[in-house]
This record gives C-alpha cells, structure tokens and sequence, in this order.
C-alpha cells in the first residue's frame, strides 16, 4: 500500500475547495443561524427570569396588601368593639342616671305628700283642738265627761285620716 502523493495532493485541492466553498457559503449562514437561535434561546430566558422576577414581585405585593387589609379588618373590628363597648357603659350610665333621677322625685313627691298630710293633720287637729276646748268649757265637765270627750276626739281624728 502505497500512498500515492499525486492522488493525496488533488484529494487535499478539493478538499480545501469544499472547505472555503461550504464555510462561506454553507457555514456562514448555519452558523448565522444558530447564533440567531442561541440569542432568541438567551432572550426567552431572559425574558422568563424577568417574568418570573415580575411574578414574584406581584406575589409579595399582594401577600403584603392581603395583610394590610386583615391589619385593617382586624382594626375596624376592634375598633367597633371599643365602640360599642363604650355605648353599652353610656346606656347603662344613662339608665342609672334616669334611675336615680326617678328615684329622687319619688322621694322629693313621697315628701312633699308626708308634708301635705301632716299639715292636714295639724289643721284637724287643731280644729279638734279647739272644738274640744270649747265644748269643755262649755259643759264645765268632770273627770268621766272629759274622758269620753278625749275618746270621741281620738275616735274622729282615726275617722278622718
């Protein structure tokens, strides 16, 4: 087996041939094209991290303003508590205070009536009083007449009242 140089020199010719033919008219645009692939591969990626990026800035936004709306719902509540919690001492307040109120005028009008009903009573008395006298010296009685005039006395004043 020999090597023939001739036939080694032409096959080396062609083939360097074949190589500047395909590399600038085959290579080139393969290679131009894949590069154009890897970029558009690269920029998909970036575009997905950025997306994701975006996604995970959304998430938190709306984990952060889900809690400030509970902080907020949790406020109101409390809030509505404390309100009507002070409503509830205000009416039982009022209520006391109307109590109280209530309970002095009937005080004030138990008082004033005990004061009507004694005054009437002195009044009667007093008519009595001297009605008794009078009929004492009217009569000039003795002991057992004034007895019986004391008992008829005792006995219209337990009448009248």
């Amino acid at each position: 087996m020999e090597i023939s140089w001739s036939n080694f020199f032409i096959q080396l010719v062609a083939f360097a041939i074949l190589f500047w033919l395909l590399s600038r008219y085959a290579f080139k645009p393969l290679f131009g094209v894949m590069e154009k692939r890897r970029q558009l591969v690269q920029e998909q990626m970036e575009s997905a991290q950025n997306n994701r990026s975006d996604a995970e800035r959304l998430i938190e936004e709306q984990k952060q303003a889900l809690q400030q709306a509970r902080k907020e719902a949790h406020d109101i509540i409390e809030q509505a508590r404390t309100t009507g919690s002070k409503q509830a001492d205000e009416i039982v307040q009022s209520a006391r205070n109307e109590s109280s109120r209530i309970k002095e005028d009937a005080v004030r009008d138990i008082e004033t009536e005990k004061n009507k009903a004694v005054a009437a009573l002195k009044a009667q008395v007093s008519g009595l009083s001297v009605l008794i006298a009078s009929k004492i010296i009217e009569k000039q009685v003795d002991e057992q007449s004034q007895k019986q005039l004391v008992d008829q006395y005792l006995q219209d004043v337990g009448n009248k009242s």
